[in-house]
């Protein structure tokens, strides 16, 4: 079978703690080769994610790199094992690859949590704030690229509105008051986020300017949670596209971010009394 000539973040996911996996046990690829009876070759295109494994073979590599972490072998035997292609697949070489490895990341997550700073999480973004934030792109997108972004921003929410995903949101007010597509859309967006507060699975935090200090000033993040901690995933939103993190120094420094926005953010009843209250703010500017 020919090499793989665009792996998924999945795929790489998986070559990656592969590659861990060897230089954790002080092996080179060239004696991981040896002791598999591969390729050095293999084995690198193998830690790239351009070649499959079985689930035997990933049982053999970390027998010979005496990985005793199991739960970690089995949830990457798990990884091995998921087959079939997930909905966003349907919009490979529509949409720019980042947004269909942001959906295969939110799919796969055992639970998610973002930060935002400067506009709506969007997992969170009604059908005409999530078009009015593509349209303020520059240069302009064409009207059909606009909605093409915004159904399949939509679509993406389905794993954490059906309630198969736990999801923690916590906002800053900027991003509560940033008006995209003015005062009406911005409205009807703080009025959707008091229904999503009101799921079971889903959490909205809110974390006001009158704080003192808070963690991760500026950014738009989210961290989905793996089967085991070490297969967490970050995800940052730059200007210059989205960036995926994996290294345990990143997932330990960003966990700790979490938890100081859970100790500082309101509590789910009054972040749901304040964003009621700026919806209000809103509906007065065009009532």
């Amino acid at each position: 079978m020919p090499p793989r000539p665009h792996p998924t973040l999945r795929q790489r996911r998986l070559g990656t703690e592969l590659r861990r996996m060897r230089e954790q046990a002080g092996l080179s690829g060239s004696q991981l080769a040896r002791a598999l009876g591969m390729s050095p070759a293999q084995v690198t295109q193998m830690e790239t994610g351009k070649i499959g494994i079985s689930a035997d073979r990933l049982r053999t590599i970390a027998a010979a790199c005496k990985c005793a972490n199991q739960p970690l072998v089995d949830a990457l035997t798990g990884l091995v094992a998921t087959r079939g292609k997930g909905w966003w697949e349907e919009y490979r070489g529509v949409l720019p690859t980042d947004f269909l490895e942001v959906a295969e990341m939110e799919a796969h997550a055992h639970k998610l949590y973002t930060w935002a700073t400067t506009y709506i999480p969007g997992l969170q973004q009604t059908s005409a704030y999530a078009s009015a934030v593509f349209a303020r792109i520059t240069p302009p997108l064409p009207r059909h690229d606009i909605d093409v972004r915004t159904a399949f921003r939509v679509q993406r929410q389905h794993v954490v509105r059906s309630g198969k995903t736990p999801y923690v949101s916590f906002i800053h007010e900027a991003a509560l008051r940033m008006q995209f597509g003015g005062p009406k859309v911005l409205a009807d967006q703080l009025g959707s986020l008091i229904e999503d507060s009101a799921q079971q699975a889903l959490s909205v935090r809110v974390v006001p300017f009158d704080m003192d200090t808070f963690p991760g000033a500026g950014e738009n993040i989210m961290f989905a949670e793996g089967p085991v901690p070490e297969l967490a995933t970050l995800q940052m939103d730059t200007a210059q596209g989205v960036l995926f993190f994996d290294s345990p120094a990143d997932l330990a420094s960003h966990r700790t971010t979490f938890a100081r926005l859970d100790a500082l953010a309101l509590s789910e009843d009054d972040s749901r009394k304040f964003i009621r209250s700026l919806e209000d703010e809103m509906k007065g500017k065009y009532e």
